[in-house]
């Protein structure tokens, strides 16, 4: 497929890059880049917090894309380069299905291994390099059937790029000594990966499989797999790869996407010379069709109690399907998993959180490769617990049996065969794998419309989620001294044992159905004008102050570049009683817990209708955002502002937020990144509470009456500053905030309040902070170097390509009150005049004795860190924290012996003078 993207030279955004903006959360969050911690669900079993989400979907990338969870903020994706990158991905149809069964893992080192260099470019790692260096990046992925590769790049240097790439496919090079090399960076893969509950669960539901079904095969590959066994048993590791290579890829399994500014001719052409000599063996592709029904044995049919490594109650239900792929014009499940995750009345989760027994509802299938392959569909419900839920996990799987009896019993409707959300993120490699299993008429939409309804095939696989049928997988800590099984791979603790006689007796019969649950009713969100307002007053390039008093201001900007019907409105209301000590800003973030636990089912209806929402602990104050169709935006917008002017809970409300709050802390703490992170900022920042001061502090308790006068005090005096950004008029723009004033009535702040951290003045010397992890089943260490500089040009010059990016800008600038809304022209202003000798100079001036440099070392447990006390992953509840968790410090390396040790934060950070408040890049 070839995609001449002519529509970005003139710099504007086209129709669908403007269309498709909303449809994702791409959103850099500056405002809460390290606000608080928002309570955890369970969504890493559907979208892993980890850096890989599937044991069968691992990446090979230039860069530690580390996806973080919002707990404390994700880090800056930025883009280089004013143009849009030219990219290409290209799709084998064969993945680690076809591991032999001698070499577990084979299919994922090949990927990893036709990167170290080719025939016609020999550098090992050289196309990354390459790619890097033209401001691109790249990354490739290995599933169960197929294996995906791709990467973007500026485009003039494009051609050069495919050229170097399709030599992967050509003729790899995977010389003999880059083996061991690259067989380390599968294993630490394979070791990042092994502390992610979800993909230590997929693992052991893989293993449920019939005997000889490719889903009870490793499919991370490790060490072990890839390089000690090959070697005991006089395996040609070299030689196996080889064949692989020649056996599985060819050009007839294969299918490419090209998308760049040149003419379809011009691309064409490109193609055609540099793609045709991928070698085509012309065999039949390798097909499992025929193994059907892997998971129909008495073996899935149990209850499965699981130990964690996260602080955790979950209950996962899940049933293994016929596979559904063809059906991707009806999409069943999708149909299934709306009904099912909804959240407003009648539904599942509303029905749980009123008896204080559930916290979040997700369901449906994921559409990776262990979810949906050509073998089976799995469709799943994962239920976060709260302590209480936790004791009636078999009410709640009762609970949604009951849904789902009831709407096998109405049937489809197709009122609620609504479409599916669209994620613009990665186009040309979700294009590629659509050419794998659409019609070619449906390459372009076949992933998110939903384009033919036929009742019966939702009937079919609806009637399917029966009890009996189902798999119950029930995680918890409280299960470590009954689970002596072990999975062989992540070494997961778990036990099997029959569903109570009761439950299953029950589900066996035609029991009742639960009058509280019912359908989704009439939603009064979804918006019908869709014109484009005529601006009342002076258009500008930048935003305004249009009101201005004690009590708050308001900034403004009417969209006319990207003139599509929808708008932006953040509010921070500022108060300078959350950091005067560790209580407040732990009361606060159980406020704000509290207030999201409180919107979820009364906003969940304008999320549905495409009104997105979220409240965030900040630093400094209170994030209140909205954006979406502005027809009903304001509708939204005063729901959330009455919620928090009548905010109220229930003694039981505070206890279930405190008892999710201190796991939340606890899953932070146990991430080797987080916590290096949290102790970079805690010496870097003057006045900031650690992770660990917050979590020491609410296991001392915290009382409801404390937590009513903190949110009565904190909203009597605010400084309230927004921005309204989108199709939108400045008169409609100021009721946001005039609805604010007359709703909370609280009075102006005494004295100013910074809403930044002052920065502490690092001695000119290399410091070393190095600390033991905290979870001893975690073998990962990280590694952070950072330089305090006191000029830094920020690399951010990129067109905007839709609103929201736009609005992230500006709004970066208000949050942190420094106003410089043109940052990103001056930028590029400087960026023009500035040489290599200026950056050379620059850099050696930070790189010599006069700089300030400060290295954080996480370290984790391994014999190689002398640890004799090595436990298994599953085993972090075992970890450092007690009641009273403290950072373990530890001494220099020989490597290191010339850095300044710290080893109490604290003291050294009081001897230190203080830099005026600003925003460290994170």
């Amino acid at each position: 497929m070839l995609i001449s993207d002519i529509t970005s030279l003139d710099g504007v955004a086209s129709e669908e890059s403007s269309e498709g903006e909303d449809e994702t959360d791409t959103e850099r969050d500056n405002d809460d880049d390290d606000s608080g911690a928002e309570i955890e669900d369970d969504e890493e079993s559907y979208d892993e917090d980890d850096d890989n989400s599937d044991d069968n979907d691992e990446k090979h990338s230039d860069s530690d894309d580390t996806e973080m969870e919002e707990l404390t903020g994700k880090e800056d994706t930025e883009k280089n380069g004013m143009e849009k990158l030219s990219a290409a991905a290209l799709c084998v149809g064969v993945g680690s299905f076809c591991d032999p069964e001698d070499l577990p893992g084979l299919a994922h080192f090949l990927e990893h291994m036709v990167f170290m260099g080719s025939l016609k470019y020999p550098d090992e790692n050289g196309f990354d390099a390459f790619v890097r260096e033209h401001g691109g990046s790249d990354n490739a992925s290995t599933d169960c059937e197929r294996t995906v590769f791709q990467f973007d790049i500026q485009q003039k240097y494009f051609k050069e790029a495919l050229d170097r790439w399709a030599q992967f496919f050509i003729h790899p090079l995977m010389v003999w000594d880059a083996i061991d090399r690259e067989v380390e960076a599968v294993d630490s893969e394979y070791q990042l990966a092994k502390p992610s509950d979800a993909n230590r669960r997929e693992l052991l539901l893989g293993s449920l499989a019939k005997p000889g079904h490719p889903m009870r095969k490793f499919f991370w590959g490790n060490a072990e797999t890839l390089k000690h066994e090959p070697k005991n048993r006089n395996i040609d590791i070299y030689a196996r790869l080889k064949d692989f290579w020649q056996l599985y890829y060819s050009a007839h399994y294969m299918n490419l996407v090209v998308q760049s500014k040149e003419t379809l001719d011009t691309l064409e052409k490109w193609v055609m010379e540099i793609f045709s000599q991928i070698p085509n063996n012309g065999l039949p592709k390798p097909s499992f069709g025929h193994l059907t029904q892997p998971f129909d044995t008495p073996e899935f049919h149990k209850l499965y109690r699981v130990v964690p490594v996260r602080k955790v109650h979950s209950l996962n239900i899940a049933w293994g399907l016929p596979p559904q792929q063809r059906h991707y014009r009806v999409k069943p499940l999708h149909y299934i998993s709306w009904l099912v995750g909804h959240e407003g009345k009648g539904s599942i989760l509303s029905f749980l959180r009123k008896k204080f027994w559930a916290l979040t509802l997700h369901g449906g299938n994921s559409e990776t490769g262990f979810e949906q392959n050509s073998t089976y569909s799995i469709f799943s419900i994962s239920v976060t617990l709260t302590e209480e839920g936790y004791e009636y996990f078999y009410e709640i799987a009762h609970a949604i049996f009951q849904y789902l009896k009831m709407l096998q019993k109405r049937g489809p409707d197709k009122s609620y065969h609504t479409a599916k959300k669209t994620d613009p993120a990665d186009f040309v490699e979700s294009l590629c794998e659509n050419m794998q299993h659409f019609q070619k008429e449906d390459f372009l939409i076949g992933n998110n419309l939903l384009l033919d309804y036929k009742p019966e095939i939702i009937a079919d696989a609806l009637n399917q989620l029966c009890p009996l049928k189902a798999n119950l997988f029930l995680l918890s800590a409280g299960h470590e001294e009954k689970c002596h099984l072990k999975e062989r791979w992540f070494e997961t603790q778990y036990s099997v044992e029959d569903i109570d006689k009761y439950w299953s007796d029950l589900w066996a019969s035609d029991f009742e159905l639960n009058q509280d649950l019912h359908l989704p009713e009439e939603n009064k969100y979804i918006a019908s004008n869709f014109t484009l307002k005529v601006r009342d007053c002076s258009e500008t390039q930048h935003p305004v102050k249009i009101l201005n008093t004690q009590l708050g201001c308001l900034w403004y900007k009417k969209d006319n570049k990207f003139r599509i019907p929808k708008a932006y409105v953040r509010f921070h209301l500022i108060s300078p009683l959350i950091q005067q000590c560790s209580k407040s800003v732990v009361l606060f973030e159980l406020f704000v817990n509290i207030f999201s636990h409180n919107l979820a089912e009364p906003a969940y209806e304008a999320d549905v209708a495409q009104l997105e929402y979220k409240v965030v602990a900040g630093e400094h104050g209170l994030i209140i955002r909205v954006k979406g169709f502005n027809h009903k935006l304001p509708l939204l917008f005063q729901l959330i502002i009455d919620h928090l002017a009548d905010f109220n809970f229930t003694p039981a409300t505070f206890e279930m937020i405190t008892e999710q709050l201190k796991k939340t802390y606890f899953n932070i703490l146990i991430k080797p990144e987080m916590l290096a992170k949290d102790v970079r900022l805690f010496i870097l920042e003057h006045g900031r509470w650690s992770i660990i001061d917050k979590y020491q502090r609410l296991m001392k308790g915290i009382s409801v009456e404390s937590l009513s006068a903190f949110i009565k005090a904190f909203k009597s005096h605010l400084f309230v500053e927004g921005l309204a950004q989108g199709n939108l008029t400045g008169r409609k723009s100021k009721d946001f905030l005039n609805y604010i004033v007359q709703k909370l009535q609280f009075v102006p702040l005494a004295h100013p309040c910074p809403v930044q951290f002052r920065v502490v003045d690092l001695p000119n010397t290399h410091l070393l902070c190095k600390v033991k992890t905290l979870n001893k089943g975690d073998a990962n260490s990280e590694v952070t170097v950072y330089y305090q500089v006191s000029v830094l040009i920020n690399m951010k010059e990129c067109e905007d390509s839709y609103l929201g990016e736009e609005v992230d800008r500006n709004w970066n600038e208000i949050v942190t009150q420094q106003y410089f809304f043109d940052r990103l022209a001056h930028e590029i202003e400087a960026l023009k005049s500035f040489t290599k000798a200026d950056l050379v100079n620059w850099f050696q001036a930070h790189r010599g004795h006069k700089k300030k440099a400060l290295s954080l070392h996480v370290v984790g447990f391994g014999k190689h860190e002398g640890d004799s006390d090595i436990i298994a992953a599953s085993d972090a509840q075992q970890c450092y924290l007690g009641d009273m968790p403290q950072f373990i410090f530890l001494p220099p390396s020989s490597h290191m012996k010339d850095t300044a040790s710290i080893r109490d934060i604290r003291d050294f950070t009081l001897a230190l003078n203080l830099l005026p408040y600003h925003k460290i890049l994170k």
